[in-house]
């Protein structure tokens, strides 16, 4: 009975102290924070209560507001990036607090993410990594901020058009990198009938991007198949961090000085709306839209893809089997000058001796005349006289009208203070140019990513899609080819290359009857007899050429140039930080799976009989631990993955990092990486102007018959050209995917609180590498050699030999008085010249560097930005083209003017290659000139 009374007592008093805990009031804290000196507000600045994780964020004027429970006296915490961290104690619930933040170097010293999948410092990474915040976003000397990471350490661009860039890191780059993953909020950015990004036209706004990092090297251990060199994250604002509006307005010109074009507008126009409900309930929607015209492409130098030799020549009159670089349409030697006039020597001949044997005396004369006129040209004729149609510029292929208007939006939920459950979208639409095999105008392609995700303080699940439309996109090279055939096909008794045969040999007799002879008579001829053939031919801007050129670019491949592509990607991915488990060693575990499903109705892939499905599925472990008071970190992790058409892989990665001093660091690293074949890799069946790109997979070698005995790779070809000696056939090997094994050892620190120093130096070995391999099938079927696009073949292969990469860089930021900022950096990339029998597309200087000076506080309100990008030449090697891309520098700047009493508001004017010399930095692609523009942002620092 006693203990009952107790135990009732207890409960009272237990339903009393709870019923005063409920009865008390809640306090609501208000301020505002400002920077210590210039008295500028600062928003995103964390705000917690001292030893809790109740808190809130500043908004975009500064201001804070807490409802909270707890009574005082209790302490808060103010932290940002660049500040120092500050306590305020809280005595009472009176006046508004105001309080000022010490800014604090920041070299070194910005949180990164992507390295080790948890939150350090980047002094503190084990691996190599470079990053952008919303801040430098804005300040960077670029019409986006995805052209300012053309100037990080170690990265080259290569430049379709105006909005397709492709950056890379460590070599391999070219127009579209399949070595290098590019996410955006977790979420691949890559189209999947690609199996690249297409630049950023589905990525994020400036207005709502937070920050991007770049992890150079091997990652796909953490990250997946595809990050061979480089991984490349890009994460938006955090709306509950980032409230209110925003907007800005750029208007610029480029095309100055171009010869191609007269000057022409350039317009960006974004905005973004954010707004959360008591620290609860979120949601954002951003836009953004841009309009000019593009970079042109218009390199006619000669190239001839059997030798990779370039000339001079800039059309037929001095080179009858002229292949313009950026001419469409010329790709073939078609014909044979001097071996059609001998075959037709000897059908003329035994069609005489038929008409002799049937008593037909006239018609015996008749072609015994013909064959021997025909075998007079031919003795005339020089044994190189390919010939190839006329093309087509591609200015008349294209309008170069470039847009592109995205749309990102979300709505977020906190299901707890720390865990958050969102559904977000973000749609891509553009018209611009790529180059690939051919050069594509790509109109109207649609990209769009939805996702749903549930992440918290230590973990992840998400799930997404990525649907793509090719919209009205075409193949200028297939457009250009086809409307020669609509004008007057090729073959046949009546058709161009008859046509041309006759008036050549009736042209060469007249020219030499002029007092001519050799080359020139055959260049006279040649000359003549195009015009002849041509006579008639679909002038640019003609009736005749703009009917058929509207119908060919909207028939879908093979019938005309489009592709009919809504190929898509599902894809699911988890994460889960156990933590420092019993204080010995951190653990995380990840796992994704990804479907493709390719549906390009047989335009890009073998897919004609119905769509086709390809799965890929992994899983990760790391395991990390400290020693010695965090002098020493290491870094454990291996990932197993399975593609549904290769057997299963394991790659590991290890790291180490050591201390040797306060901020001053060195790493060492050895991570393994690996890509599956790409969905082209392995189902692409695409007939270009050139030849016919077909996937890795056995099917194809069988379907198209290339283990005959009579298949050669253009190695051994070459090799025959030279010694006359014709070695093996072409043999079929085994599709695998491929690896690379990288070793890197590096330094960062900080020294005097004012020079960060970050030195580099790596060693890659490639296995299995994927290239491309051109066959020429029954090349000597003829009796002599024949190669055009209907027996050549591009065919994805694995190297027979390793392929080893060498590189180092440096960079030095330094932060000189007065709040100026000197910045400097260099890399070297190598790639071994033992010959593989496969074109590498290495794509990378050996050197090259960045020099950049700034200032963004010059009397409080004003600031610059000058930055000058070097490198030297290289060969860039593509299925397109193979050849020298010259050096070049270029100079980037801006100035900057921040609106007083206007909420974080500047003006900007600046201008991108401000020396307006025209350069490409990849052959064949577009001439970048000079892009000058002003722009007003409300609301973005």
């Amino acid at each position: 009975m006693r203990n009952i009374i107790r135990l009732q007592a207890v409960l009272a008093m237990s339903i009393l102290v709870s019923l005063s805990a409920f009865s008390q009031t809640p306090i609501t804290l208000t301020g505002t924070v400002r920077q210590s000196t210039t008295k500028d507000i600062v928003p995103a600045v964390s705000v917690t209560i001292k030893g809790t994780s109740i808190g809130t964020i500043t908004d975009g004027r500064g201001n804070f507001r807490l409802s909270v429970t707890q009574q005082p006296p209790f302490v808060l915490v103010f932290s940002s990036i660049g500040y120092q961290t500050q306590e305020v104690n809280v005595t009472g619930t009176g006046e508004a607090l105001t309080v000022d933040l010490v800014p604090s170097s920041t070299l070194g010293r910005e949180v990164v993410v992507s390295a080790t999948r948890a939150a350090i410092r980047s002094l503190e990474s084990p691996v190599s990594i470079e990053r952008i915040g919303a801040a430098e976003a804005h300040n960077v000397p670029a019409p986006s901020f995805y052209d300012a990471i053309a100037n990080l350490k170690g990265v080259d661009v290569v430049t379709s058009s105006m909005l397709f860039k492709t950056p890379g890191t460590r070599g391999f780059n070219g127009s579209g990198n399949l070595r290098m993953n590019q996410l955006v909020d977790g979420m691949d950015n890559q189209a999947p009938g690609l199996n690249f990004s297409v630049g950023n036209i589905v990525g994020l706004s400036e207005l709502d991007l937070d920050n991007v990092e770049l992890l150079p090297g091997a990652s796909s251990v953490l990250y997946g198949s595809g990050g061979m060199t480089g991984t490349l994250l890009m994460t938006s604002k955090d709306p509950f961090k980032y409230q209110g509006f925003s907007a800005q307005y750029k208007q610029g010109v480029n095309h100055i000085g171009d010869d191609q074009s007269s000057a022409k507008p350039f317009y960006n126009v974004g905005a973004r709306y954010a707004q959360a409900f008591n620290n609860k309930f979120a949601f954002r929607i951003s836009g953004d839209y841009t309009k000019g015209t593009d970079w042109m492409a218009s390199d006619t130098r000669d190239y001839h893809p059997v030798t990779g030799l370039i000339t001079s020549d800039k059309d037929h009159s001095t080179a009858p089997d002229y292949d313009g670089i950026n001419v469409y349409g010329d790709e073939s030697a078609y014909f044979n000058v001097k071996s059609a006039l001998s075959n037709a020597s000897k059908q003329y001949a035994a069609a005489a001796a038929a008409y002799a044997a049937a008593g037909d005396a006239a018609d015996a004369a008749k072609y015994t005349a013909l064959s021997q006129g025909a075998a007079q040209a031919s003795a005339l004729t020089p044994a190189n006289s390919n010939v190839s149609r006329t093309g087509y510029a591609e200015k008349a292929l294209t309008n170069y009208d470039a847009y592109n208007f995205k749309v990102s939006g979300g709505l977020y939920y906190k299901v707890t203070p720390g865990t958050t459950l969102s559904l977000t979208g973000n749609f891509g639409m553009a018209s611009t140019v790529y180059q690939g095999t051919d050069r594509y105008s790509l109109k109207n392609v649609k990209i769009g990513q939805y996702k749903a995700e549930i992440k918290g303080e230590h973990f992840y699940v998400r799930a997404y899609t990525t649907q793509e439309n090719a919209g009205d996109s075409y193949d200028m090279v297939a457009v250009a080819t086809l409307m020669n055939e609509a004008y007057l096909p090729t073959g046949g008794q009546t058709g161009w290359a008859a046509t041309y045969l006759g008036a050549y040999a009736q042209a060469l007799q007249q020219a030499y009857g002029a007092g001519q002879s050799g080359n020139q008579a055959y260049l006279t001829a040649s000359n003549a007899a195009r015009g002849f053939a041509d006579a008639g031919r679909f002038q640019p801007g003609s009736v005749g050429f703009n009917t058929a050129f509207g119908t060919l670019k909207n028939n879908a491949i093979p019938y005309g140039g489009k592709f009919n592509d809504q190929t898509n990607l599902y894809a699911g991915d988890a994460m889960y930080n156990f933590g420092d488990v019993e204080h010995t060693v951190d653990v995380t575990v990840g796992a994704s799976t990804r479907e493709f499903v390719l549906n390009s109705h047989g335009t890009i892939f073998a897919d004609t009989a119905g769509r086709i499905n390809i799965n890929e599925s992994g899983a990760f472990a790391q395991l990390q631990r400290a020693f010695f008071d965090d002098v020493l970190k290491l870094t454990g992790a291996v990932r197993w993955d399975k593609n549904s058409n290769f057997k299963d892989r394991f790659t590991p990665r290890f790291t180490a990092l050591f201390k040797i001093a306060k901020d001053n660091y060195i790493r060492a690293s050895f991570q393994t990486a690996y890509r599956f074949p790409s969905t082209q890799n392995q189902f692409i069946n695409l007939q270009t102007g050139s030849a016919r790109l077909i996937g890795g997979l056995p099917q194809f070698i069988s379907y198209y018959g290339l283990n005959d005995g009579h298949t050669y790779d253009t190695a051994t070809l070459n090799r025959f050209a030279a010694t006359g000696q014709l070695g093996s056939a072409y043999q079929y090997q085994q599709f695998k995917p491929e690896t690379v094994a990288s070793w890197e050892l590096g330094y960062k620190g900080v020294i005097a609180d004012k020079l960060l120093i970050d030195v580099y130096g790596f060693y890659a070995q490639y296995t299995n590498f994927i290239g491309l391999t051109v066959l020429v099938k029954d090349p000597f079927a003829t009796g002599s050699y024949v190669q055009n696009a209907a027996n050549t073949f591009g065919l994805y292969t694995n190297s027979t030999t390793k392929v080893n990469t060498v590189g180092a860089g440096i960079s030095l930021d330094y932060r000189l008085p007065g709040g100026y900022i000197a910045g400097a950096n260099y890399a070297y990339n190598n790639i071994s010249d033992a010959s593989n029998g496969q074109q590498t597309d290495f794509n990378t200087p050996k050197n090259k560097f960045n020099l950049s000076f700034a200032n963004y506080t010059i009397a409080k309100y004003y600031g610059f930005n000058v930055t000058y990008r070097w490198q030297q030449e290289y060969l860039y090697q593509s299925s397109f083209i193979t050849g020298i891309t010259p050096a070049f520098g270029t100079l980037d700047a801006q100035v900057s003017m921040k609106i007083p009493h206007m909420t974080s508001s500047v003006i900007k004017i600046g201008a991108t290659n401000l020396l307006n010399k025209y350069y490409v930095d990849a052959i064949g692609n577009a001439n970048i000139g000079g892009l000058y523009y002003i722009s007003f942002g409300y609301n973005i620092l």
